[in-house]
């Protein structure tokens, strides 16, 4: 007997194979019952006749929501049928019969989801943005290993605040502060500086007290740096990354994105070059000009990103923040050193900020003037400062957080459901 996979059921036409899964649904019409078999690879439905035997017909008709089964039965098309086939029955394994499944086709409050995210993630809907999620990482590794960037992991223990001590989550180290890693950028400098063009890809932490549809306190992020470059540099590295990621992803999940997720795939197929490109201080007054809650010299809330995305129907880059409000590695404008060289991505339709980065400090004394000013430990930074001290160089990075990535291509309204195991403000399981 030919074991198959829902996913490639259409190469064993006419012939007769064995499915392992799990019973999504099953319905009856008095003399045929159909069961909708999902095995992770897809779902197909299973036709059982009564004519096809009474013990088989009634072993089937005893099947519940979840079950575990092997089915055995002859492939054939079907237009009608999710996928566009459908198995007729000949054999029924039951591996064992599901207790009463807690999620059922009914509505349920997202409590009651999220306590159970370990059964919500077998919903057809879950399964598609998993799909998704899996295929976005793939794009971007694809994207940077094509440039000839390098992956190099960073660690998770870090001795050091990347991006401010207000959201650091602190452990015990051996006796040591320890602390998890805001972003590997500060590592991957030093990278850089060893294989010129790098990119680190993995968890990060932030302890921020945000109950928003666009924070999660665990995330994940890819992180290129790359040796003498500047802004301009990886202004056009971020839109390129983003032009090919979000155009191969509707490319292949188009069925899922239009079919399961529901997205209006008319503002992903505009995501051409170019992105509008602003300044702050253009954003500014944008802000201004259409009544935002705005005090210059702040950054951006949600509701201000969300106004400046509206005017435009792709992505849009603003640059140059104010010094003051960006990290302490961030190059100041040599045209005006009130500003840094410093850019967020935004993206359409009100998803908000994908992309943060910009050009580093290189020169030694200020970066030791820039520690000191934020109140940092120098002790700490040292082997940060050495990069300055041996060969230092001009270079620029950039972080895009694959949840609100992977939000803005699927047109989720919260970040919760684009992470296997969400971790929020009051939410640490399963």
């Amino acid at each position: 007997m030919q074991a198959a996979e829902v996913g490639t059921i259409g190469r064993f036409d006419g012939r007769e194979v064995k499915l392992t899964g799990w019973v999504y649904n099953v319905r009856s019409s008095g003399k045929i019952l159909f069961i909708l078999l999902r095995d992770g690879t897809g779902t197909i439905q299973c036709i059982v006749e009564k004519t096809a035997g009474e013990e088989l017909f009634t072993s089937a008709s005893r099947l519940t929501q979840e079950s575990s089964v092997g089915i055995t039965g002859t492939v054939r098309p079907d237009a009608r049928a999710p996928g566009g086939w459908e198995l007729r029955v000949t054999g029924l394994d039951v591996i064992q019969i599901a207790e009463g499944y807690p999620i059922t086709p009914k509505e349920h409050g997202t409590d009651f989801l999220m306590d159970n995210r370990h059964l919500w993630l077998r919903s057809q809907r879950q399964h598609a943005i998993m799909t998704v999620r899996a295929g976005l990482i793939r794009f971007i590794r694809d994207f940077f290993d094509n440039r000839g960037f390098l992956c190099i992991d960073t660690p998770v223990f870090t001795p050091n605040a990347c991006e401010g001590t207000t959201t650091l989550f602190e452990t015990d180290y051996f006796g040591d502060k320890a602390y998890l890693t805001q972003s590997g950028q500060l590592y991957n400098e030093a990278n850089a500086a060893a294989f010129r063009k790098v990119y680190c890809f993995g968890p990060t932490f932030r302890a921020e007290k945000s109950k928003t549809r666009r924070h999660l306190i665990e995330f994940w992020m890819v992180e290129p740096e790359v040796a003498f470059a500047g802004l301009d540099d990886i202004i056009e590295l971020a839109e390129d990354m983003i032009v090919e990621v979000v155009g191969r992803s509707l490319e292949r999940y188009r069925p899922l994105l239009e079919g399961v997720l529901e997205r209006d795939v008319a503002m992903l197929e505009r995501v051409r070059k170019p992105f509008p490109r602003l300044s702050y201080d253009e954003a500014s007054a944008i802000l201004k000009r259409k009544g935002a809650a705005f005090e210059y010299g702040s950054d951006f809330g949600g509701t201000d990103e969300t106004l400046l995305s509206e005017e435009y129907d792709r992505p849009v880059f603003v640059h140059r923040f104010p010094s003051a409000i960006k990290a302490f590695y961030m190059q100041p404008d040599p045209a005006n050193p009130a500003l840094s060289l410093s850019v967020d991505l935004l993206a359409s339709e009100g998803y908000g900020e994908i992309i943060g980065g910009g050009e580093r400090v290189h020169d030694l004394a200020l970066l030791e003037k820039r520690i000191e000013e934020h109140g940092l430990p120098k002790k700490a930074f040292q082997w940060y400062l050495d990069l300055r001290r041996y060969g230092t160089f001009r270079h620029a990075g950039f972080g895009l957080g694959v949840e609100r990535t992977l939000s803005y291509i699927c047109g989720l309204q919260h970040v919760r459901e684009t992470i296997p195991y969400p971790r929020l403000l009051n939410r640490l399981s399963p």
